[in-house]
């Protein structure tokens, strides 16, 4: 009797083709998988950037609102005060003697020939402290305690500066002091009585500056100061950012010694330039007094040129040239120039912040 078997395989060539099949799906499959990462990757950068781009601009838009908050106009007594230790900041001081301006800049100073933004106001340090603020008030024959409130009162020991309100022509936030001193501390029962108002209906406002801290024996001057440029720096410049690009930091000055401490704003910056809107022809406040600039300015525009990212082989980026701020005033960025080659494989994108400072008057 024949006998059948039954069992079936595949041929040496079946197994073959099958095989190659596979591995063609394989690559295929692999050069999308690569696509898509790349694709991902590069979006998260740029949803980074953007997150980074709307805190940064955010503190920098709060800092030029509230510019001269706080700021006296005039001093009670001959004053003494110290701002930044070393250059360039130093160029943007106001101190020894004279009354501090609220807002200033610096025309094509920095890196790449961008503009630098000074900002005072007690607001500035961005401390728990300096945003904190209340009055005390001569009315009734007891002697002055300042106002209490619900929450978020100023602290015992607290770094504080008085200011007397506009009354009159003399008494334009006058900066209280007690002979040169121009500072005090703070307390809610016992306040000093040199700072206090003497005269029934007299209410001066009490300004939070720097925490009570051991460390630091005094004020170095009657108010908070917040200094805006770009740098790269020698290490820490993140590997994204496109050559001869920075950080745009803002940098408060330290009342112990003087000093900058810096904050990161946004990476990648390759300019920044500052426009002033005056309520006269010019947009140079360089000569103007502290008055003058609480006169004359209006409006802040900031422009910022910075790119979203990191750099993209299938991106083509449009002209090399950006124009940074408006008309004749900023200026006009080339980026094949200043950049080199690879340049246009960035996303480039140039900003426009306006702001009315609220303190101004």
């Amino acid at each position: 009797m024949i006998k059948y078997n039954k069992q079936h395989g595949f041929s040496l060539i079946e197994l073959l083709i099958v095989m190659g099949l596979l591995a063609i799906v394989a690559i295929m499959t692999m050069d999308a998988f690569t696509v898509v990462l790349k694709q991902s990757s590069q979006t998260m950068k740029t949803v980074t950037t953007e997150i980074d781009q709307t805190i940064g601009l955010d503190i920098l838009r709060s800092d030029i609102e509230q510019a001269g908050f706080g700021l006296p106009w005039t001093f009670k007594n001959s004053i003494t005060y110290a701002e930044a230790a070393l250059s360039p900041e130093s160029t943007y001081n106001d101190s020894p003697s004279n009354a501090p301006r609220a807002i200033l800049s610096g025309n094509n100073v920095g890196y790449n020939n961008s503009d630098y933004l000074v900002i005072k106001s007690t607001l500035v340090a961005g401390s728990d402290t300096a945003n904190k603020w209340t009055y005390i008030s001569k009315d009734t024959s007891a002697t002055p305690t300042p106002k209490s409130w619900t929450s978020n009162n100023l602290n015992t020991n607290d770094k504080v500066i008085v200011i007397k309100p506009l009354y009159d022509a003399t008494g334009s936030n006058e900066l209280v002091m007690n002979s040169g001193t121009f500072y005090t501390t703070y307390s809610s029962s016992s306040f000093a009585s040199a700072f206090s108002p003497a005269t029934q209906g007299q209410r001066f406002i009490i300004y939070g500056v720097s925490a009570a801290d051991t460390s630091l024996a005094n004020l170095r001057m009657p108010f908070n100061r917040a200094d805006y440029y770009i740098r790269r720096p020698s290490t820490g410049m993140p590997s994204d950012c496109a050559p001869n690009t920075g950080i745009l930091y803002k940098a408060t000055v330290n009342h112990g010694d003087g000093a900058l401490t810096e904050m990161p704003i946004l990476d990648c910056v390759a300019d920044m330039q500052v426009v002033f809107r005056l309520n006269t022809d010019s947009n140079d406040i360089t000569a103007l007094t502290a008055a003058q600039i609480r006169g004359q300015v209006k409006e802040v525009r900031v422009y910022i040129l910075f790119h979203e990212g990191s750099m993209d082989r299938s991106y083509t980026h449009g002209a090399s040239t950006v124009t940074v701020g408006e008309f004749s005033l900023g200026s006009t960025f080339n980026l094949a120039t200043t950049i080199g080659a690879n340049w246009n494989r960035y996303r480039w994108r140039a900003i426009t912040l306006a702001v009315k400072p609220k303190n101004i008057l």
